[in-house]
């Protein structure tokens, strides 16, 4: 009789992987237990900035975060998250729930294709990418759109975010003649060539923290992949955050003047309200966030903390006709809470200051031409010397179009006519302009502030009884 062999395998080798690195993360998407939203809930073991990369990657696909219930205590992340579509409907899109659990459930790279809504393939490979910090004055981005021309600059996408009286902006450029990579030697060049355009309004009786304030150089986005949305965002929240935009404007220098009130500047805000409790007997400090609710909040505010270097141990986020109320409970990095005043302070308002960067007041230009050399130059130059100044810009290239969106106000502080924008089409030459008025709603919501006790004692059972939902 023949003895048969066969290869020995472990029973125990095929859980070798989960006992080394733990068990999978798990993503449920759940359509069924609520009528106008769509449940995300991921169980997975924790790590740190985990909590920041699931909230990046449900805004990169354009979700909008209604709810939020999170716990990360011993090591284990739990989250449940309610999400709506763009137009505020459930994801019914088989392709887009397939990607959220691709992208949530692994850190393997999926086709854009299933995005709620695709980016634009850029060609930013081939070029370098620049970043700029300084101080904030009207008609400074449109020196630097022509700066880079004079330079010989393609301008591939730029971001810019301007706040009490900072700039931030990170921009892709290649060789304007061949759209070839610049190199090393001359890619300096342009940096300390820039560098001069941003401390050309810099007193010489300033000191040297001040004018480590105005620098240009290569930007700090992640390596590897294009880069997302959320991650050039977040690498201008980083940037105006190190050029202390949340201690207001910089010495000697005011904001562009407004018609606003001081309740009108309080509403600019989005009526944001930052308090921060100790919680001794969990050693946990309480963050407590109440403001206008909008797009892209949470994003902004755990990007924030994390930066800063506070870890998030639990939170919960909710939104009730308008208003959004968040809730974290947050260590540092080592261990301790925010044992001081002073700290304490320093975290609300970098918190108010991550809320409002992205509040624009004044009117939004959305403009789309064929791309051509010295495009933006032009664009920047004609708004310029009509007196508006560029408070926000998002620019970016698709194919051989060019697409830019503005956020513009009059630099003295009057109301922007929407007509005389208009007018600026014949002086820009053919190009498609879309004007929209973009000022913070001046409705009033109905906010904890303005609530009677029963309404505000339904507000928070209805924050939380919604934190129960079958699975």
């Amino acid at each position: 009789m023949n003895t048969v062999c066969s290869p020995y395998f472990d029973p125990d080798f095929d859980s070798l992987p989960e006992r080394i690195f733990g068990p999978a993360c798990r993503v449920t998407i759940d359509n069924e237990s609520l009528q106008d939203c769509t449940i995300v809930k991921i169980d997975s073991v924790n790590r740190q900035g985990l909590l920041l990369e699931v909230v990046q990657a449900l805004t990169d696909m354009n979700l909008t975060i209604s709810k939020g219930y999170i716990s990360s205590d011993a090591g284990w992340f739990m989250d449940v998250f309610h999400v709506k579509d763009e137009i505020g409907k459930k994801v019914t899109d088989q392709r887009v729930i397939n990607y959220i659990q691709k992208a949530l459930g692994s850190n393997s790279n999926t086709s854009p294709n299933a995005k709620a809504r695709s980016s634009p393939e850029l060609p930013l490979g081939d070029t370098k990418a620049i970043e700029m910090t300084g101080k904030d004055r009207p008609g400074l981005f449109s020196e630097i759109s022509a700066a880079l021309v004079d330079l010989g600059c393609n301008i591939i996408e730029v971001h810019a975010w301007t706040h009490n009286a900072r700039l931030a902006c990170v921009a892709h450029i290649s060789n304007q003649s061949t759209d070839t990579p610049i190199d090393d030697h001359r890619l300096h060049a342009i940096e300390d060539h820039l560098t001069t355009v941003l401390r050309a309004t810099t007193a010489k009786e300033e000191n040297s923290s001040n004018n480590q304030q105005q620098e240009v150089k290569p930007a700090g986005l992640p390596t590897g992949d294009s880069s997302t949305t959320t991650k050039v965002e977040r690498r201008l929240h980083q940037l105006l955050l190190s050029v202390r935009d949340f201690d207001g404007p910089p010495p000697q220098q005011t904001r562009l003047p407004t018609r606003t009130s001081d309740s009108d500047d309080e509403e600019r805000r989005g009526g944001c309200h930052v308090s921060i409790e100790s919680c001794e007997e969990k050693g946990y400090s309480i963050v407590t966030i109440e403001c206008k609710d909008r797009r892209r909040l949470m994003f902004d505010t755990v990007c924030t903390l994390t930066d800063m270097q506070y870890v998030i141990f639990h939170a919960s986020v909710d939104s009730c006709r308008g208003y959004a109320y968040q809730e974290y409970f947050i260590r540092h990095a080592d261990g301790c809470a925010l044992n001081t005043e002073g700290e304490k302070d320093r975290v609300a308002k970098c918190l108010e200051a991550a809320i409002e960067r992205r509040v624009c007041e004044g009117v939004r230009l959305e403009l789309c031409a064929y791309n051509r050399v010295g495009l933006l130059s032009d664009i920047t130059r004609v708004l310029r010397e009509n007196g508006l100044a560029v408070v926000r810009a998002d620019v970016a290239t698709q194919g051989e179009k060019s697409v830019n969106a503005f956020y513009v106000r009059d630099i003295s502080g009057n109301n922007v006519d929407l007509d005389f924008i208009k007018s600026i089409k014949s002086e820009v030459g053919a190009i498609d302009l879309e004007v929209m008025e973009y000022t913070t709603d001046h409705s009033q919501p109905i906010t904890p502030t303005s609530m009677s006790i029963g309404e505000r004692l339904k507000f928070q059972i209805e924050r939380l009884s919604h934190g129960f939902v079958a699975m």
